[in-house]
């Protein structure tokens, strides 16, 4: 297969000043980005342009489409974040979340009382309610938004006697 090789189109004076000022750019991103679109359009092809800036060529090619289809915009960096963070965490679940922290972490056969967002996270795995382990952050942002404050373990405290709710809101039997 023979590829044809791939150069940044003809810069502008606008576009090579601004490509001059990326070089100085106090990004790491912007600075590499600048080096290798301006060695393109100094006529190096993208495997010379890769050794001279530490890239590979596919690197320098990459740069380069993204140069040709987002212009200037391609110096900084694309978040690399989900753009669906609600695919974890089913939200039509956040009431069970609640209720299930006001269970004991023992009645799902853990060997402790107090619930860990680790914990939670396996529960909600074993239940079903996640396709996968979450991370900490993903059942913070879920608990957060059921209404539970989270700073430390949790320990609800119950009793087996029936009563123990009323007793504890203090009305009388």
């Amino acid at each position: 297969m023979n590829k044809a090789r791939t150069f940044v189109r003809p810069l502008t004076a606008d576009g090579r000043q601004a490509l001059e000022k990326g070089r100085k750019s106090a990004d790491v991103y912007t600075v590499r980005r600048s080096q290798v679109l301006l060695a393109s359009a100094g006529g190096m092809g993208p495997a010379a342009v890769g050794r001279l800036v530490g890239r590979t060529a596919r690197a320098v090619r990459d740069a380069i489409r993204a140069f040709a289809s987002d212009g200037l915009a391609c110096l900084k960096a694309k978040s690399h974040a989900r753009r669906d963070p609600g695919r974890a965490w089913d939200r039509d679940r956040d009431g069970g979340l609640r209720d299930l922290l006001h269970r004991r972490p023992r009645d799902f056969g853990k060997p402790t009382s107090l619930w860990t967002r680790a914990l939670v996270a396996e529960v909600c795995k074993e239940k079903g309610w996640t396709p996968r382990v979450l991370s900490a952050e993903a059942v913070r942002q879920a608990l957060k938004r059921s209404g539970v404050g989270w700073h430390r373990a949790k320990h609800w405290i119950t009793s087996p006697d029936p009563e123990y709710a009323e007793k504890r809101s203090g009305g009388t039997g």
